[in-house]
């Protein structure tokens, strides 16, 4: 994961131990919208397709997985093909859309990166980061395929967010600055009202900080949301800056946020490790994301 840039003194408090969701508070009886254990068994499903890096098999297998259940929700799939110039040579990535409609031609983007970061030397699930991102943003869709939406929602499973040897403005976000350069070339990235990106939000102690290149109304929508939803204390006020797949969006002016736990097992120790395992998950967190992004995505309909 391309999570190059953090600053010093967030990075201390970032260590700290998170708060669990799974032994705290409850969800209240009214928001139990979002079906975290489903997403738990999302993620499941997808780590027994083993690692994933960008241009191999089992990332294939598992895009076709992906594209299954997305149709089988009633979304419209679209994937985008393009070569990545890597360190390593060229490599076939795809982008991965499933697009639901809605009453305006807006678009409202659910992101997450579905690869895996490449390891010769080691057997990288990656339950975390990134299958947790791909895990909610799969229920997320199966909700809003049921609600009569105002806005247009395209759920985008992007390929190439990892580094294939290290992280540079060229090498890694290879599938989100593909898609930036496509839409506005296509003049379609006008249409983008906003993007959610979910990354490593699924660790059973939970504990989010303000990323610091996301846009700011979106961090207050985001934390508004959480607070009124009794769900504050795995918001903090604190602030990371991290590179990730909606900094390219960013930069071209689309309104985004990083919704993201860069605080992973004891140290930071779980990142980019054999350790990223199903294990140290729970499905209290997904339940915690996601009601609070459809707490949000209520709250831009209604403006």
């Amino acid at each position: 994961m391309t999570k190059s840039i953090i600053l010093a003194t967030s990075l201390t408090l970032a260590l700290s131990s998170g708060f669990n969701p799974a032994m705290g508070q409850n969800i209240p009886s009214s928001q139990k919208n979002l079906n975290g254990r489903r997403a738990h068994a999302n993620i499941k499903k997808l780590l027994d397709f083993g690692p994933r890096p960008s241009g191999s098999l089992n990332l294939k297998n598992a895009r076709a997985w992906i594209e299954a259940e997305l149709r089988k929700a009633g979304c419209k799939v679209e994937k985008d093909h393009f070569t990545a110039s890597t360190p390593i040579g060229k490599i076939k990535m795809v982008n991965l859309v499933g697009k639901i409609p809605g009453h305006q031609p807006e678009v409202i983007i659910l992101a997450a990166h579905y690869e895996t970061k490449r390891f010769t030397s080691l057997p990288f699930v990656g339950a975390n980061d990134s299958a947790s991102g791909v895990g909610l943003v799969l229920e997320l869709g199966r909700n809003l395929t049921d609600r009569d939406n105002r806005f247009t929602y395209w759920l985008v499973f992007f390929d190439g967010e990892e580094a294939i040897k290290n992280w540079s403005p060229t090498d890694g976000l290879y599938g989100s600055r593909h898609m930036v350069k496509k839409l506005t070339s296509t003049g379609e990235l006008s249409r983008i009202h906003a993007l959610i990106l979910l990354d490593m939000i699924g660790d059973a102690k939970l504990d989010i900080k303000k990323e610091r290149n996301s846009t700011p109304w979106l961090n207050d929508l985001i934390w508004n949301s959480a607070k009124k939803l009794g769900y504050g204390k795995y918001f903090s006020n604190l602030q990371i800056e991290i590179i990730d797949d909606h900094y390219p969006f960013v930069k071209a002016g689309v309104s985004a946020i990083n919704i993201i736990d860069f605080n992973y097992g004891p140290g930071h120790r779980y990142w980019h490790t054999t350790e990223d395992t199903i294990d140290k998950l729970h499905h209290s967190s997904l339940s915690v994301i996601g009601n609070v992004v459809l707490a949000s995505l209520a709250q831009m309909e209604s403006q």
